[in-house]
């Protein structure tokens, strides 16, 4: 976002090897907002909770991983999630990625110790969700990440790491896991130039919703054609539906891949002339475009659709 990538500095985090959780109400006006920590074999992870009002009834889990610059009470008002999580039933978890970190505050999804199952970032987002799964009684099915920017290119490693723990991630104006390697091919991968990336995309991997502005400065939208072929050569047999999107005046391309049953595996939305910001956000948080579509909606429905 902007230079997000200026200055980084790649830290690992000391491991814990107990798996423990603390919670802390915040002072916001919303005590079902919390602030909570998570101690794992993995590592430390810090991280804000909504609980939905209403929890007699089949829940789902949703991990939103913020881009860089940004934080879960940031991203929480700009993408407006909580609100819907009310609707729909939603344990909304805020995974915070602290300037100890990356000095941007980023998900280190460039790092190849950050890319893979079994260390790292990926591990830690993987041990809050199967905590969260337990502690809330969600099906494994209705287990869900989604992320703007660099918070979407980790949420594509949860896909291709943890597709046994993610049913589904929503990548907004992210990247391809293994487009990148370090801070040059970051860079690189950014403009739209994967020439080094070193990890072809294959086997198994969750359900994908991919949103990108057409006119995204930041992150190239051929990065969101780019995840979105790869899905098409994953499942090179299935039917592609094509349809378009109108929301505030703004056109978006709609394009899905279905199964024999009727079952959506992939979906790609190009937001017609959109940047590098949240499609239908709220001007409360950063990096935000209220003109829509509206990607907290449109992942929401994507992921429960059965």
């Amino acid at each position: 976002m902007g230079d997000v990538l200026n200055a980084l500095k790649s830290s690992r985090s000391g491991f814990s090897s107990s798996a423990t959780s603390a919670t802390t109400a915040l002072n916001d006006g919303d005590s079902r907002f919390t602030s909570r920590s998570l101690s794992s074999a993995a590592g430390g992870l810090n991280y804000k909770l909504y609980v939905p009002q209403d929890r007699d009834r089949e829940l789902a889990l949703l991990l939103m991983l913020h881009g860089c610059t940004q934080d879960p009470d940031d991203f929480a008002r700009g993408t407006r999630m909580n609100r819907l999580a009310d609707e729909f039933g939603l344990v909304v978890a805020y995974p915070h990625q602290p300037r100890s970190a990356n000095a941007n505050g980023c998900w280190n999804w460039f790092d190849r110790r950050h890319q893979s199952a079994g260390s790292g970032e990926p591990a830690k987002l993987a041990a809050l969700a199967r905590a969260l799964t337990t502690e809330f009684a969600i099906a494994p099915e209705r287990v869900f990440a989604a992320g703007l920017s660099a918070g979407a290119a980790m949420a594509d490693v949860l896909a291709e790491a943890y597709p046994e723990i993610f049913s589904g991630v929503g990548l907004h104006s992210g990247l391809e896991r293994g487009s990148a390697h370090d801070v040059m091919s970051a860079f690189a991968a950014m403009k739209g130039d994967v020439s080094g990336r070193h990890d072809k995309a294959g086997g198994a991997c969750s359900r994908k919703l991919i949103m990108h502005g057409t006119a995204d400065p930041t992150v190239d939208a051929s990065n969101g054609d780019r995840l979105f072929t790869s899905m098409r050569a994953r499942f090179p047999d299935v039917r592609l539906v094509a349809s378009e999107v109108k929301s505030n005046g703004r056109s978006a391309v709609r394009q899905a891949l279905v199964d024999p049953s009727g079952r959506v595996l992939a979906e790609y939305i190009a937001i017609e002339g959109a940047g590098h910001a949240w499609s239908g956000g709220a001007t409360a948080g950063t990096f935000t475009d209220p003109q829509g579509p509206n990607a907290s909606r449109e992942m929401i429905e994507f992921f429960l659709r059965r």
